[in-house]
């Protein structure tokens, strides 16, 4: 084995070598691997863009997620890291590519270790790395304003047959290895297939671009392939599902080959921090316990009780706590959107230009919850959605709802994500890629942020962003809990129910997201941690000279780097004002 190994690594060298210029220098090398690296992903997955908003993604189909088609994936992958690798970072030193390089090095090593997991053999996911979810989410945003655009579009609804097929073959042969999701996962993905398969054709979010369409030739067209193919199609995994399919028992992904191997590798390409599960649990526990103490000064301060469990089931019951409606939920949400955005120029010294669309999840979502942000190209008008999970708003409390608001618009994803698409100086790699412990880690940090701005309106939204927290801390015990130190999908459920305010539907469909993605719960806290210890580190060395908007811009200066990326960053920053 470690003879063939040699061998292909030698290959690798060689093709490589072929294929560049002897006078290309050590940045030039860099920018055509980084170029070869963003531009091959979204060929290869061109559904990931209606997140990212990366432009110039097929347009007319769906990935390829087949056994050949992914190994030819991983072979590119393999030899853009082995290139990379042959490149000294010291003849970077001092340039952009210096930036570059470390990041898209670190993604693509992110991308080998993870295949321990063999995702594509088990991905029966309620959540957004459904694939059910993506397709929804690329054909939301599909162009359909020219002829061009409408060929395309019915191309890419022809292709969801095929699609479907594939994903079907991937889980035929994950059965046959011994890889499976948790059962509680298939039993929602069924009911999210069952609700799309009822629903009118005319309703059904896969109808939307021809929804948006008035060209009457097209939808008819369009509606003609969802009745031949895509609803059959759909038809054919559900009863896969719901006859054929058995789901795993144990919630953990340490029931399925080389779990734990998988778990910490996924840890590392979701947080890009190296902890292993024993780690991150004791961490969420410590962190726990410093929320609750601040979660108890304000149910004793202003809500007269000493009693945080019986305040938190308070929250998810009682009417006066809860929304009447979907559109006072929406109303209450765009107000905190509103209100965030006007005070952003105080604390950032970049502020784009952009639009902010704030809508309900559809209805096959329903138990999605929570919220959910994705961007539109950087290339022309920058535009971000904000899908808002609305589903049963009398049990939904109002108490974490602001705080959700801003983690996902201003002062949290929505600026991110403008500031570094808007920064045509970096990257592609940089613009259109992401790591969850920065990005969500900036998110979670915001949460906190907007309660320096004063963007809460009440002590209720405080003790909701201070249960979000627990939230994100219960992620750090729950997470490695369920999937390597034996924990059930009950007993995370009650420990979630017990620390914070969020009702039982909510917190029973985040544990399932949690079985699906292992590890990328545990980015938002451990980032936001590290971003918070920035802070204070510059803090402390700068006194007087701290500046929380230039602090703030060289956070994002760089895109969603990793966060020892952001680290080093801070400290360059440091220096420089300490030599001034």
């Amino acid at each position: 084995m470690k003879a063939k190994l040699l061998s292909a690594i030698a290959i690798l060298l060689i093709v490589a070598a072929c294929e560049r210029s002897p006078n290309d220098s050590a940045e030039e090398r860099v920018t055509e691997i980084a170029t070869a690296f963003i531009n091959g992903f979204y060929e290869q997955f061109p559904e990931e863009s209606a997140e990212s908003g990366y432009p110039g993604a097929p347009a007319d189909r769906f990935s390829d997620r087949s056994e050949a088609s992914l190994a030819a994936w991983n072979a590119k992958v393999d030899r853009w890291l082995v290139d990379l690798n042959s490149i000294d970072p010291a003849d970077l030193d001092g340039t952009p590519e210096a930036i570059t390089y470390a990041f898209t090095v670190g993604r693509l090593q992110a991308l080998v270790d993870r295949r321990s997991c063999k995702m594509s053999l088990w991905n029966v996911s309620p959540t957004w790395t459904g694939w059910h979810s993506k397709l929804v989410a690329a054909l939301a945003v599909q162009p359909v304003d020219t002829p061009n655009d409408r060929e395309a579009a019915l191309a890419r609804a022809a292709d969801i047959p095929r699609f479907v097929e594939t994903e079907l073959g991937n889980l035929r042969r994950g059965l046959d290895a011994g890889y499976l999701a948790p059962a509680s996962n298939v039993a929602a993905v069924s009911d999210q297939f069952a609700s799309l398969l009822e629903m009118d054709i005319g309703e059904s979010p896969l109808f939307d671009p021809a929804a948006r369409s008035e060209d009457a030739d097209f939808r008819t067209a369009y509606r003609k392939i969802m009745v031949s193919q895509i609803i059959p199609a759909l038809a054919r995994y559900a009863a896969f599902l719901d006859n054929e399919y058995r789901g795993r028992d144990a919630i953990g992904v340490a029931a399925n080959p080389d779990g734990k191997r998988c778990y910490d590798a996924s840890v590392r390409y979701w947080s890009s921090l190296s902890m292993n599960a024993e780690e991150i649990h004791w961490a969420g526990l410590q962190e726990m316990e410093r929320i609750r103490a601040e979660m108890l000064e304000i149910a004793t301060t202003h809500f007269g009780t000493d009693d945080l469990e019986g305040l938190f089931d308070e929250m998810r019951s009682n009417p006066e706590y809860t929304f009447a409606s979907e559109q006072a939920m929406l109303d209450y949400v765009n107000a905190a959107v509103d209100r965030a955005e006007n005070a952003m120029s105080d604390w950032f010294a970049v502020v784009p230009e952009s639009e902010l669309i704030v809508y309900p999840a559809p209805a096959f979502e329903k138990d999605s919850g929570g919220g959910f942000y994705s961007s539109g190209s950087g290339e022309e008008k920058l535009v971000g959605y904000y899908k808002v999970g609305t589903w049963n708003p009398t049990s939904i409390s109002i108490a974490g709802t602001e705080s959700t608001a801003f983690h996902e618009s201003w002062p949290g994803h929505h600026l991110e994500s403008t500031i570094t698409l808007s920064n045509k100086a970096l990257h592609p790699v940089q613009r259109y890629l992401w790591i969850s412990g920065t990005s969500e880690g900036w998110a979670l940090y915001a949460e906190r942020l907007a309660d320096e701005i004063g963007l809460y309106s009440s002590q209720l939204a405080r003790l909701g962003m201070l249960s979000n927290e627990a939230f994100r801390a219960a992620r750090l015990v729950v997470d490695p809990g369920i999937h390597v130190l034996g924990w059930t999908r009950e007993h995370a459920i009650e420990y979630m129910l017990e620390n914070t305010a969020e009702g039982y539907d909510g917190i029973a469909s985040e544990v399932d997201r949690y079985a699906a993605v292992p590890g990328q719960a545990t980015a938002y806290l451990l980032g936001s941690l590290e971003i918070q210890r920035l802070r204070n580190h510059a803090r402390e060395q700068l006194g007087d000279r701290f500046d929380i908007r230039t602090f703030h811009s060289r956070l994002l200066a760089n895109g969603a780097v990793s966060l020892p990326m952001l680290g080093g960053a801070i400290d360059d920053w440091i220096n420089e004002t300490l030599t001034q």
